[in-house]
């Protein structure tokens, strides 16, 4: 599948790790020059390395680096390129960012901007559901003002209540409250979530369907007026509104389910004017309830699996449509054969699936029938703990569903990963459990982790691999661009130990991560990330259990809970980063 038309045509990649890999491969597919950008973090990584050219972003943060608009234009200026490629999350649902892209003279791959600030905002594409006729629960029109609003609405409808970040997606700024004395700080903390990841902190509310399924619709809509539903994805396995597990095409629906989720996302974008690939999202409740959820302006995490069982190359037909090209299909296609998809997060299932930044000493994936891997990590990549945990995504397809689950569970076996601890334990547990596995039933919901689940799953060892090679293969930038340089391991070495200075640093580096509880009082951080906000004030009485604040690490929320009761005296200052351990607060019991 060449582009003959334009060989030499460059696509600037808005993002990192596995995305920006799927993306680059797709490319080579078709024929595109594939420009990578990086952190500085980033700066060994897989995609950085696979990319045709790579040019440094500066610095490690996300407002830096991969969210940073005019860096990103200033480098597809300098890089000659004519389309540019958002990836998933980051700017890639910001119509901001398609503006500034359209307006620099480029091609954005995605919807207009228009579109994505109709859809984007939950307000207004709850009101397309609602003219198209598509199922919907009950909800507030306009976002709401405060925490009282949300109170107002829980006690009127009922719990449970989702509320959701106007301008949010992929799970970020939405929390359900389940009891009414959670409303306020689960209301707070979805604002807080939303203006970190979005720049906008609106949120509404709306009932929450009681353990309900997440299913959605691939669709594809090209600038010719033609809009194609792919097929239906079951998301339903789920981690504080992250996927983690997914498959396709949706099992357990009835025929006339299938058809109201695909007619209800076509209808949906044919109103909105839709172009390129996006998802439509619902909920289906037990008792066989359909209700609208978002639109997701963007290519999604799990679009491998629909690949898989269609045999439709989805980032291609994005590449086809940004270039006003019609799709290469016209009907929703019949699925052939099942297959799962594994998010392989650095996480710790056996300690609430906390992230676990740090360096992959081996990363051996499976293979064999059957089997896809999308990675953005191999042996020795680094995993930051300022992006997001996923590093990358296990695909297993089958025959028939019975067939996928015998090959994920002979496939999640093979995989090993070292170096730091990963969801894989999980995913072995759950391909197991007959609420998942079932052939005449399906059991699993959102919230089926947090409360059907019994977690077994042992928390994972830390391991080290100290083998160095005899040439340590590092990189430079001229000009802001990526160039390889191999130097003798020995050689550095030898730097390393001629710096006392650096040497020191490093020791008392090694110390503050090594720190241990000593005395009771102690409040330890049970994360590495950054110290969002403390939600108590120094030399305040606080009560055991009480939340006294939170941790953000890879795009994760952590609270941290008073382990005794005492007046509290804090250590360190909020938006500081903390390594897992180090001392953040004192207790001293009255």
């Amino acid at each position: 599948m060449n582009n003959k038309d334009n060989p030499m045509k460059k696509i600037l990649i808005a993002n990192r790790g596995e995305i920006a890999v799927r993306i680059i491969r797709a490319c080579r597919d078709y024929g595109l020059q594939s420009i990578a950008v990086y952190a500085d973090s980033d700066i060994n990584a897989q995609h950085v390395q696979l990319a045709d050219e790579a040019y440094g972003l500066g610095g490690n943060s996300p407002a830096e680096t991969y969210l940073n608009i005019s860096q990103l234009l200033d480098i597809a200026k300098r890089s000659g390129v004519s389309m540019v490629h958002p990836g998933y999350g980051f700017l890639s649902e910001r119509a901001e960012f398609a503006r500034a892209v359209i307006d620099a003279g480029l091609i954005w791959i995605g919807p207009e901007p228009e579109t994505i600030d109709i859809l984007g905002d939950k307000v207004k594409a709850r009101k397309i559901a609602q003219r198209v006729g598509a199922p919907l629960v009950s909800g507030t029109e306009e976002p709401v003002e405060n925490a009282e609003e949300a109170l107002t609405f829980a006690e009127k409808y009922g719990l449970p209540i989702a509320i959701k970040a106007a301008y949010g997606g992929g799970g970020r700024g939405m929390k359900v409250a389940w009891r009414l004395d959670e409303v306020t700080e689960l209301y707070n903390s979805a604002v807080r979530e939303a203006t970190v990841a979005f720049g906008r902190g609106e949120c509404f509310i709306e009932q929450f369907l009681d353990k309900p399924r997440h299913i959605e619709a691939q669709v594809l809509a090209d600038k010719h007026g033609n809009v194609v539903i792919l097929g239906t994805r079951d998301c339903s396995l789920q981690r504080r509104n992250q996927k983690l597990v997914e498959e396709a095409p949706a099992p357990f629906l009835t025929d006339n389910q299938r058809q109201r989720i695909h007619q209800a996302a076509r209808d949906i974008c044919a109103e909105a004017h839709y172009t390129g690939a996006g998802t439509v999202e619902f909920l289906l409740s037990a008792d066989g309830t359909i209700s609208f959820l978002e639109v997701n302006t963007r290519l999604q995490v799990e679009h491998p699996i629909t690949e898989e069982t269609t045999g439709i190359d989805i980032v291609i037909e994005q590449f086809r449509i940004a270039e006003g090209k019609p799709l290469s299909l016209t009907t929703t296609p019949i699925p052939s054969g099942h297959s799962f998809e594994f998010r392989i997060n650095a996480e710790d299932a056996g300690k609430g699936f906390l992230p676990t930044p740090g360096t992959v000493t081996l990363f051996s994936p499976p293979s064999g029938p059957g089997i896809r891997l999308d990675s953005g990590v191999v042996t020795s990549s680094v995993i930051p703990s300022t992006f997001d945990s996923l590093m990358a995504k296990l695909i297993v397809t089958g025959k028939t569903r019975q067939q996928a689950i015998a090959r994920a569970r002979r496939a999640l076996q093979e995989f090993n990963i070292e170096g730091v601890a990963s969801v894989l334990p999980f995913h072995q547990a759950v391909m197991q459990h007959p609420d998942f596995i079932s052939d005449d039933t399906f059991k699993v919901h959102t919230r089926w982790i947090e409360t059907d689940f019994i977690n077994q799953v042992k928390i994972s060892p830390r391991q080290e691999n100290h083998h160095q090679e005899k040439v340590t293969r590092t990189f430079i930038e001229i000009d802001g661009r990526r160039h390889q340089l191999g130097l003798s391991t020995e050689l550095l070495r030898g730097l390393s130990l001629s710096n006392p200075e650096q040497n020191s640093m490093t020791k008392n580096a090694n110390s503050a991560t090594e720190e241990t509880i000593t005395t009771p009082n102690q409040v330890p951080a049970p994360i590495s990330g950054i110290l969002q906000s403390w939600y108590v004030q120094e030399g305040d009485e606080i009560k055991q259990g009480d939340v006294i604040a939170v941790m953000e690490a890879m795009k994760m929320e952590t609270q941290l809970t008073a382990h005794r009761s005492g007046e509290i005296h804090i250590h360190v200052k909020e938006g500081s980063y903390q390594q897992a351990g180090s001392t953040l607060a004192s207790i001293n019991e009255d």
